[in-house]
């Protein structure tokens, strides 16, 4: 039998020579596998004397042993040395910035619409909904509109199918059904806004077939047109972030108020610049007036008892006055590019979530763009999404409605 201390050195050489796993793993084959030359040594012993076998079989054990021992801990080694090199490698500087992530943002409209709920909320109006499918009664009859009225017509409303009673539904052309459903819910006093998307056949660069309006309404008693211009003065106050706001009412008709009113804000267009508040110029940015003693007497209100008024705009529209948007098409476009340009961050938003529905509770506090929304040019716009935000730490909640206040 060969030199066991010789093959035992020249085997523990190989293996801490090996610098891979690998390399450990065809040592252990060739050595102490099954037709390794340490096995085949093992296998001799039957052919040797009891003598024989009592020197040679401890020695084959204890170098069987030796070999898997060295084998174990040169593995640990070159592990312990892959770990550390991989860990070097692989090792993150938590002090560079992280890769950019796509991120989405607030739509317009949606902005608009939360701005206008937080500040209608703050002086006492309730947020108040209602179904996109009307029935005439709701959208034109109890609103004082005669069935020969050209709103009815096939041209300026969506109409769906007839039912099996002959009679067709449409899809509202105004949230004003709301106001209606509101009056017929329960007795007054009513304060609410009514937000939402109306439909109409119509399409170009100020109109498309569907679109957002906001309107409210106010029903109690000794209401007067006075409480009407206040409410639209803070709107616009607010809603442009202007200490002062000049405004006007333009005499003009709609079959469910009397009297009726355009209402204009004082603007100036300069440099292809809309300045609002500033200048001899206007702009119409909504429809107002005391509601028709009709439409009270359709949802059973005495009108000797009770007054009110209401006023609707198009959220479109004053979107597009604010950050300056020069298409109303592109509101519904669904171009990337233009959403990321007029997009509000997530955290810019006074959101209708805060909001107590049908509660006329106060909403969130609002945020202040860097750069006053009311003077932007045409295509631009306050603040960006993922711009700076100012948060303003003081708040102003305006009184409700003083009955007794005078004319303003």
């Amino acid at each position: 039998m060969e030199d066991l201390q010789k093959l035992e050195t020249e085997i523990i050489s190989d293996i801490t020579a090996q610098d891979k796993l690998s390399g450990l793993e065809d040592i252990r084959i060739s050595e102490v596998g099954k037709k390794g030359r340490v096995s085949l040594l093992m296998r001799e012993l039957g052919k040797m004397t009891p003598e024989e076998k009592k020197i040679f079989g401890p020695k084959l054990n204890g170098l069987k042993n030796k070999i898997n021992d060295a084998i174990t801990n040169h593995k640990a080694t070159l592990e312990a040395r892959e770990l550390n090199r991989r860990l070097q490698s692989e090792r993150i500087d938590i002090t560079l910035p992280s890769a950019p992530e796509n991120q989405g943002s607030i739509h317009p409209i949606s902005q608009v619409m939360d701005e206008v709920a937080e500040i209608f909320t703050e002086i006492g109006f309730s947020i108040a909904e209602g179904p996109e499918i009307e029935e005439d009664f709701y959208n034109f009859t109890a609103l004082n509109i005669p069935p020969e009225h050209p709103a009815r017509q096939m041209h300026d409303t969506f109409y769906l199918p007839e039912d099996a009673d002959g009679n067709r539904k449409l899809l509202r052309t105004h949230t004003s059904p709301v106001q209606i459903r509101t009056m017929m819910s329960g007795p007054p006093p009513y304060r609410i806004i009514a937000p939402g998307r109306t439909y109409r056949c119509d399409s170009d660069a100020t109109h498309t077939p569907m679109f957002h309006q906001v309107e409210a309404l106010v029903i109690d008693r000794d209401i007067h047109m006075g409480h009407l211009k206040w409410c639209i003065e803070e709107f616009c106050r607010k809603f442009f972030e202007l200490d002062n706001v000049k405004i006007r009412f333009r005499p003009s008709y709609f079959p469910f108020t009397e009297p009726s009113a355009e209402v204009d804000i004082g603007c100036a267009f300069r440099d292809g610049e809309i300045l609002i508040g500033e200048g001899d110029d206007w702009l119409e940015i909504m429809g107002c007036g005391m509601v028709n003693p009709r439409v009270l007497e359709n949802v059973n209100l005495d009108p000797g008892e009770y007054q009110g008024f209401a006023f609707g705009m198009g959220l479109d529209r004053i979107a597009m006055l604010k950050w300056g948007i020069p298409d109303l098409r592109e509101f519904f476009a669904a171009d990337l590019r233009w959403l990321k340009h007029y997009g509000f961050a997530a955290l810019d938003i006074p959101s209708l979530s805060t909001q107590n529905h049908k509660t006329g509770s106060s909403g969130s506090e609002r945020k202040a763009n860097d750069n006053p929304p009311a003077r932007q040019k045409r295509g631009e716009r306050a603040t960006r999404a993922g711009g700076t935000q100012v948060v303003s730490e003081e708040r102003t909640i305006v009184p409700p409605i003083n009955k007794n206040e005078g004319h303003k």
